[in-house]
């Protein structure tokens, strides 16, 4: 399907798919049938055996491919963790039989790699409290060289090829490569669809997608922009880069991340945005900061020279950028 990045793009739709399937398995069985919301030990689980089943794939593949993921296995060592660290290795062990305790703890580890000039960036459950509510999370990983995003895998076990939750169905992946465009299967499928963002302009019919948690914005800031904006559609409330794969299919305009009040020094993790925003991108849609800029993947863990991000079907950008100079959004908080 690529001609570049092809082997690339086969092994991080494999890896994702099949870390997204084994994250399914975790929730339905310690989530959805076992576990209260308050109990974050599914998440621990999902989030850790996720990392190890993707990081020893690419260990694989690409032995010499530093690895930026968003876990470590030191919580894991701790003796008061042992009933947590047994349940990540029988998952592990699904997909890897002959996995040690051991080896599970150093996969997991394989994610301390640092950036540089081509790595692997992962977020191995992006959205925790969508996961704990048995809603929508994601499995995202993306290929960065030279501090652009060139391939981008994600993984939606609760969304299915409508864009719509399902949680007792198959789910859906989405892979894009730089330059050749982005594209969809079913889960359980082989046929891939490609992905296209939506047209829309006016008010009316603009859906703005937004995050559950009002940690991660400013929730009173997001209803002034969209009055600046005239928009009258009830927002779309949503966690994970399962976001931006609705934006990337069509079934959403915008997606804001501003600035929390509570958090004005916050910068973004590249393993929160990397995949998601080639998906957008390859979809025909922009993903810039919150004053228009790139996003910059060369500083680290971290989107050091940016401020929040905005992410839209191309066509609304400058208004939405316009809007959010209106507001006084484009600035962290004083």
């Amino acid at each position: 399907m690529f001609d570049r990045y092809k082997k690339e793009a086969e092994f991080a739709l494999k890896a994702v798919s099949e870390a997204a399937q084994l994250c399914q398995k975790i929730q339905r069985e310690m989530v959805i049938q076992a576990l209260s919301k308050e109990d974050r030990s599914p998440v621990t689980v999902a989030d850790f055996a996720s990392q190890a089943v993707i990081a020893q794939s690419m260990r694989m593949q690409f032995p010499d491919d530093p690895l930026v993921g968003e876990e470590a296995s030191h919580f894991l060592r701790e003796p008061e963790q042992a009933d947590k660290r047994k349940a990540v290795e029988r998952y592990v062990r699904q997909v890897f039989p002959d996995a040690s305790g051991s080896d599970v703890l150093d996969w997991i580890d394989t994610g301390a790699g640092e950036p540089a000039s081509r790595f692997w960036t992962l977020d191995p459950i992006d959205g925790t409290k969508g996961f704990l509510r048995g809603q929508q999370y994601a499995v995202a990983l993306a290929l960065i060289e030279n501090g652009e995003v060139v391939v981008g895998a994600l993984g939606m076990p609760n969304l299915n090829m409508d864009m719509v939750e399902d949680i007792e169905g198959d789910g859906t992946v989405m892979i894009a490569v730089r330059g050749e465009a982005a594209w969809a299967k079913c889960a359980g499928e082989t046929d891939f669809i490609r992905l296209q963002v939506s047209s829309r302009i006016e008010p009316s019919e603009v859906r703005v997608l937004r995050s559950f948690e009002k940690g991660h914005t400013n929730v009173s800031q997001i209803d002034v922009f969209v009055d600046q904006m005239g928009i009258t559609h009830p927002p779309v409330r949503m966690d994970s880069q399962a976001k931006f794969a609705v934006l990337a299919a069509g079934k959403g305009e915008l997606i804001l991340r501003l600035i929390s009040p509570s958090r004005p020094d916050y910068h973004e993790k590249i393993w929160d945005q990397a995949a998601g925003s080639i998906v957008v991108e390859e979809a025909g849609g922009m993903v810039t900061d919150l004053a228009g800029k790139k996003l910059d993947f060369t500083h680290g863990r971290e989107l050091l020279d940016n401020t929040g991000v905005l992410v839209s079907n191309g066509a609304l950008h400058d208004a939405a950028l316009a809007a959010l100079k209106a507001v006084g959004a484009d600035q962290r908080p004083s």
